[in-house]
């Protein structure tokens, strides 16, 4: 009950914090959070399989992609669009996810990488439909009073919830708890009976598809779809999010989420200084909190309430107790 109660303060600020500011670079800022904490998420589903993927800003590309040549070459109205981008991404997903999730570890991550280079290749060298390198420009907002970025912040925080809430409620499930077995070990999983390719090839094609959502979301809100925004660095971002922030729960990753959004656009004038702080506190986490930023709460809550879940010295009285359960008949 408690964590229950603690969502409402949370509503509140999420729903009223737009209307304490006209500023529209903190709307713009809100809004990209909202977005990338779908694509976030989604890449935590496929971390907690066990595998770190570096091309899953490829399938952002397609759900961007796909949505805007649907939208501006065959006149659909953004739903349809959305629609196919997602559709695409997730059928994508299918056909190579049997494949490359028979691999692990660096040869996985290799893989990945070398996908999501061949992807950004094909948009750059099919122009006719893709734009090539200059990409496609003046994507229309979903709708005409999306203009606003106050506006376009609770449409895309309405699918932020949505899609980070099914994550949550995927990784709390049987579902979830069948991924952690397969992340700590996938002999032991599979001689439970648990299908370990069938799991993986699913969490990959759902992880797939809400990241085709989110650059749906993005290339219409940007208004501008090109090949640079889903590179092999953008898929490291995500990465890096996952890490800074926590690869062990899902609320680690909105947290690297909100930081590694926010940290950019406060220092978009310096772009060198960019990569320095972003070096150094990549290194910091690392090495002072393996666990990421949500380690900080963790610790804290400790330091105040101190360590409940430590056992407790038994009592005389329970350990007569005990024995005499123990004693035989």
């Amino acid at each position: 009950m408690r964590k229950r109660m603690l969502w409402v303060p949370a509503a509140i600020v999420l729903l009223g914090w737009p209307w304490l500011t006209e500023d529209k670079f903190l709307h713009h800022v809100g809004v990209l959070i909202c977005i990338m904490s779908i694509a976030a998420a989604s890449l935590h589903l496929i971390i907690r399989t066990g595998h770190v993927s570096l091309c899953h800003t490829a399938f952002m590309g397609f759900g961007a992609y796909g949505s805007a040549i649907t939208v501006m070459r065959y006149g659909m109205p953004w739903p349809v669009g959305l629609l196919v981008g997602i559709a695409l991404a997730a059928a994508v997903a299918a056909v190579i996810g049997p494949i490359v999730l028979r691999l692990t570890g660096k040869y996985f991550v290799l893989i990945t990488f070398l996908m999501g280079e061949v992807v950004r290749m094909a948009i750059v060298e099919n122009s006719w439909l893709t734009g090539g390198s200059n990409g496609i420009f003046d994507v229309p907002p979903p709708w005409p009073f999306l203009l606003s970025n106050r506006a376009y912040y609770y449409f895309a925080l309405a699918f932020s919830v949505l899609g980070v809430g099914f994550c949550a409620r995927l990784l709390t499930s049987e579902f979830g708890r069948a991924m952690d077995a397969i992340r700590e070990g996938e002999r032991l999983a599979e001689c439970s009976g648990v299908p370990v390719i069938r799991f993986k090839v699913t969490v990959f094609i759902i992880a797939c598809a809400l990241a085709g959502m989110a650059g749906s979301l993005q290339g219409h809100y940007i208004r501008f779809v090109g090949p640079d925004a889903y590179s092999g660095f953008q898929s490291l971002n995500l990465v890096v999010m996952n890490v800074i922030g926590g690869m062990s729960s899902l609320a680690g990753a909105m947290l690297g989420t909100v930081f590694m959004v926010t940290l950019p656009e406060l220092l978009r004038g310096y772009v060198n200084l960019q990569q320095i702080m972003f070096g150094a506190i990549l290194f910091a986490t690392m090495a002072f909190l393996p666990g990421g930023l949500i380690e900080l709460g963790r610790r804290f809550r400790r330091l105040l309430f101190g360590d409940r879940t430590k056992p407790q010295p038994a009592t005389p009285t329970s350990a007569r107790s005990a024995a005499r359960e123990r004693a035989p008949a």
